[in-house]
């Protein structure tokens, strides 16, 4: 009897800021995902993403992964790369990377995608609905599986409302406010940044040269969430902060067809065919991770300003979702609409 091939790989990325993590599956989702870390994260220049570094790191860590799979030479019939800043930084990805993976893996298929993209198929795979990404920053990513809407996601300056660094910041204010005896001021967040980041009148030194200024505001979003059981400020903070995150939720949900309202700008209009009911809600980042002092606020929100809506527990990371979209490809068919910008997929408009 001859024995039945062996599925083919797919390939799942995810780039971000902590670094590039790889993941090795094969279509029929049976066999083991192996992973691999390359702890460096991806350089981002005057062009964008810099497509050569992230093939410097890829390439040998698919090829490892396929060593250690017993199949190392083996070819790949899809691959996904989910990067942070894909939407705006992504030209050099798109333009290299699917000659590039041809070339070296034989890859047959490729889609670029944005880390939100690939945290919604994490999160939900490919039904409609509704993902918020929480972590420094903020997003929420929502599709009728026609097109897409977004929400937020526009960096700590200009947005990001609800996320860590808007949390942190928010809190530090009210430290500040304590230190000056200004109205607003939390004497319990001021003990807490000072612990953290030394006396009061040295931190707009410490903050505003860095560069990474957002990690350093939602380093203390934790400090916040740690004072809001027993500080009235931070408790405010915080539903202030799930009024934002729930009405970025809102603004994605599949809406029926019909005039959009006055103000609004959806990378897409809406198509027909989807009640407010239909919308599931996922959270998904570490920003949730704060557990109930956020969460509660939240839950209460998402119930007033989405009363249809279901909230539903993430079912994967944006590795995970990288490797699902990957599957769809190579397997059943993509059902997430492409996007030039969100989702490119070559060949697909």
């Amino acid at each position: 009897m001859t024995s039945a091939p062996d599925p083919p790989f797919v390939v799942g990325v995810d780039s971000g800021g902590s670094g590039l993590r790889v993941a090795l599956g094969t279509v029929d989702a049976v066999r083991p995902v192996r992973t691999t870390v390359c702890a460096e994260p991806v350089r981002t220049g005057a062009d964008g993403i810099d497509a050569g570094h992230l093939l410097e790191q890829l390439l040998p860590a698919v090829r490892g992964l396929l060593e250690q799979a017993g199949r190392p030479g083996a070819g790949v019939a899809t691959a996904v790369v989910g990067a942070a800043g894909m939407a705006t930084l992504g030209d050099q990805l798109r333009a290299r990377l699917p000659g590039a993976l041809a070339d070296a893996l034989g890859v047959r298929r490729i889609a670029l995608a944005a880390d939100a993209v690939t945290a919604y198929a994490g999160a939900l795979g490919q039904r409609p609905g509704a993902v918020v990404a929480g972590g420094t920053g903020m997003i929420a990513l929502g599709t009728d599986l026609t097109s897409w809407r977004r929400a937020d996601g526009w960096g700590h300056l200009l947005g990001d409302s609800g996320g860590g660094a808007w949390i942190g910041r928010a809190g530090l204010d009210a430290a500040m406010r304590a230190h000056d005896g200004r109205r607003g001021g939390s004497p319990a967040l001021l003990a807490r940044s000072e612990a953290a980041f030394g006396p009061a009148t040295g931190l707009p030194g410490l903050l505003y040269p860095r560069t990474d200024r957002p990690a350093l505001l939602a380093s203390f979003a934790p400090e916040v969430g740690a004072c809001a059981g027993e500080d009235e400020v931070a408790a405010g903070i915080l539903r202030e902060a799930a009024a934002h995150i729930a009405g970025a939720a809102a603004a994605v949900c599949p809406r029926p067809a019909g005039p959009e309202p006055a103000g609004s700008d959806p990378v897409a209009s809406d198509p027909a065919g989807f009640r407010p009911g239909d919308c599931e809600v996922a959270l998904t980042g570490g920003l949730f991770r704060m557990g109930e002092p956020l969460l509660g606020p939240l839950r209460g929100e998402l119930a007033r300003q989405i009363p249809q809506a279901r909230v539903v527990p993430a079912q994967g990371d944006p590795l995970h979702g990288a490797l699902e979209i990957a599957r769809a490809l190579a397997g059943p068919g993509l059902r997430l609409p492409p996007h030039p910008s969100l989702l490119f997929v070559p060949g697909v408009t």
